[in-house]
């Protein structure tokens, strides 16, 4: 089974991600990205988007960090055949989004950072602490 066959299964669990009333699926840094080579998949509003590996080793490294319990890509659309598209990483913390930001170098900060999930959106369930709150970092 080859990577995109793998990520097709995984982002389709719930239904097709590209209707709205699916449940957003909400990926492990490796199921998002081992595998993926596709530039856009995630970041492609940045004025020279980069290799989906420039985001997973970022995004190793804020996982590691002792205030962040979990970080998930979210998969916005699969209307690309090559690989499902992401604009929204959700970083578990017990960090305030402004903080969160400041963990991205300025040529793959987020367009915005914010509390919670955002209303009227679905989402897969993940565990989360309970000290801790999901911050949305989106691009576009």
């Amino acid at each position: 089974m080859t990577a995109l066959d793998k990520i097709t299964m995984r982002v389709n669990l719930h239904g097709d991600p590209d209707v709205a009333e699916t449940p957003r699926p909400l990926l492990t840094l490796e199921a998002f990205f081992e595998g993926n080579d596709v530039v856009g998949s995630i970041g492609r509003n940045l004025e020279t988007p980069p290799e989906p590996a420039a985001f997973y080793a970022l995004l190793l490294r804020i996982r590691k960090k002792k205030s962040v319990a979990d970080v998930r890509v979210q998969v916005t659309a699969f209307d690309n055949p090559d690989w499902p598209f992401s604009d929204t990483v959700w970083i578990i913390t017990s960090e305030a989004p402004e903080e969160v930001s400041t963990w991205f170098p300025e040529h793959l900060k987020p367009d915005d950072c914010w509390w919670g999930w955002t209303d009227g959106q679905s989402y897969e369930e993940i565990e989360m602490p309970p000290d801790m709150e999901p911050i949305a970092c989106r691009w576009g």
